[in-house]
């Protein structure tokens, strides 16, 4: 049997195994050698996460209408602002975490050359994480840049088991040209791990799952233990038991509620395999056994992955691509019966601006989902929002003429002190919003960085230094 006692203690990065599975557990007090105070194991588990969601398609508040109705960012500057009559407004629990940046522009979405008038839908997404202007081509000879996530996930996740993760709701394997000239893989991907190197993403949540806890060495093993019915848990029993009977009494309750919310989320996922393996006609007939018809469930399930994956630490980074440019899918949770893409193309009609409105509340409605999974999830001092910095935004700003000026974009989390939240901050025009990701590079700890895509100086993401930034010249956007 084990005990963690006098020097003794269990190494952070312990596993259940048996048959294949492999489950990472998450922190627990066990793993801190007796007598060692909490600021002395600080840097060992107080690693900062990060999460990059893209929302295509821009917001209603970027249209000149909906930008005076306040339909995205605050009307208020600084701190203490009222985000009711916008459509940040799901996130009003959330405020002390938030930083919302707005009035910036992401030009190297623009076309650059009269061949690529038009490309805007097909070009997007690859600007959102690199801030580089995609080479317009159909052929495999894509280059575009290496994206923010992956120069984190490059210095900061290569002692995780996998340094990075990326996730998508949408059908996004599509091969050759898409349209305008461009690669399928510019609108495909927002994560890039050189540019050259587009990474794909995961849309299936059972892929997702047994990466994550290793269910089955082979597909014929995963196979066997679906038919079965049985849980990865039910693998790893033995070593559960031997664990909790050497642990204390918070770690047993903090391990337990951990194996519970793991056992739950994979019996969704099965529940959801069994279901769409039935033979009932889908709503989503080409996805997946392991991807729910329902938007906000599918959504759900990866917001559940990336904190259990935070929680167990087998990696610090994600992104997350929710939506697909010129998508016509129609999300009834959300209350609005018209279609995603057509919606955004408004013709400057204010109804059907407000329209659009609902849908983009309905999409920024999830994200407190995740927001409360972090928070409720405590690390040493701290939650794992207190450690995360998630992004969230689209590299487009009014649909209607897929334009890139005043992208809607925020940060949520406080990525272990660097962000201050409860903040608001208006950007001068003109301001690229490759200047506001620098900022975010230097507070994920890559302070040497001097530019990034086509920043032209930093954008500080705290109130103390934002008027005198601001005021210098040199900084200005």
């Amino acid at each position: 049997m084990m005990e963690f006692v006098t020097q003794k203690y269990m190494p952070r990065r312990t596993f259940l195994r048996g048959a294949g599975a492999s489950v990472a557990l998450p922190f627990l007090d066990a793993m801190v050698p007796a007598g060692r105070h909490w600021k002395k194991t600080f840097a060992e588990i107080d690693k900062t996460r990060l999460i990059a969601i893209e929302i295509v398609h821009g917001s209603a508040g970027c249209t000149e209408w909906g930008a005076t109705q306040n339909l995205w960012s605050p009307v208020e500057e600084g701190r203490d602002f009222d985000l009711s009559p916008s459509v940040l407004k799901p996130l009003e629990p959330f405020q002390d975490y938030l930083t919302i940046v707005s009035n910036t522009d992401m030009r190297n979405a623009d076309a650059f050359s009269a061949p690529e008038i038009g490309g805007d839908h097909f070009r997007s997404s690859a600007v959102f994480l690199t801030q580089a202007h995609p080479k317009q081509t159909e052929g495999s000879d894509v280059l575009v840049g290496m994206s923010l996530d992956q120069m984190f996930a490059n210095r900061f996740g290569q002692d995780t088991p996998i340094p990075s993760m990326q996730f998508c709701i949408e059908n996004v394997d599509q091969a050759g040209g898409c349209s305008y000239g461009y690669a399928c893989v510019y609108t495909d991907t927002i994560s890039w791990a050189s540019p050259t190197e587009p990474l794909p993403m995961i849309r299936d949540p059972r892929v997702a799952f047994d990466m994550l806890f290793g269910a089955g060495g082979t597909p014929k093993a995963r196979a066997e233990r679906r038919r079965a019915n049985s849980s990865i848990l039910d693998w790893v029993a033995g070593e559960v038991g031997e664990i909790t009977r050497a642990l204390g009494p918070e770690d047993r309750v903090r391990l337990e509620s951990y194996l519970e919310n793991v056992r739950e989320l994979e019996r969704r996922i099965q529940k959801i395999e069994a279901q769409n393996s039935s033979g009932e006609t889908r709503e989503l007939p080409e996805a997946p056994a392991g991807v729910p018809d329902s938007f906000s469930e599918h959504v759900k399930l990866m917001f559940d992955l990336q904190a259990l994956a935070f929680q167990n630490d087998m990696t610090r980074v994600f992104s997350l691509k929710l939506s697909r440019d010129a998508l016509n899918r129609v999300y009834p949770e959300s209350g609005i019966d018209l279609p995603f893409h057509p919606t955004s193309h408004h013709g400057n009609k204010e109804e059907v601006i407000l329209e659009f409105a609902g849908l983009n509340e309905f999409h920024v409605g999830l994200l407190p989902y995740l927001l409360e999974k972090l928070r409720g999830t405590q690390e040493g001092d701290y939650n794992l929002l207190d450690k995360s910095a998630v992004i969230y935004g689209s590299p487009m700003g009014d649909p209607n003429v897929h334009n890139h000026r005043r992208i809607p974009l925020l940060f949520a989390g406080h990525a272990n002190g660097k962000l201050e939240g409860n903040l608001h901050l208006k950007a001068p025009d003109e301001t690229p919003t490759a200047n506001v990701m620098l900022s975010l590079l230097h507070a994920l700890g890559h302070e040497e960085m001097e530019s990034f895509g086509d920043s032209t100086g930093a954008f500080p993401l705290t109130m103390a230094s934002t008027t005198t930034e601001m005021n210098n010249p040199e900084t200005r956007g």
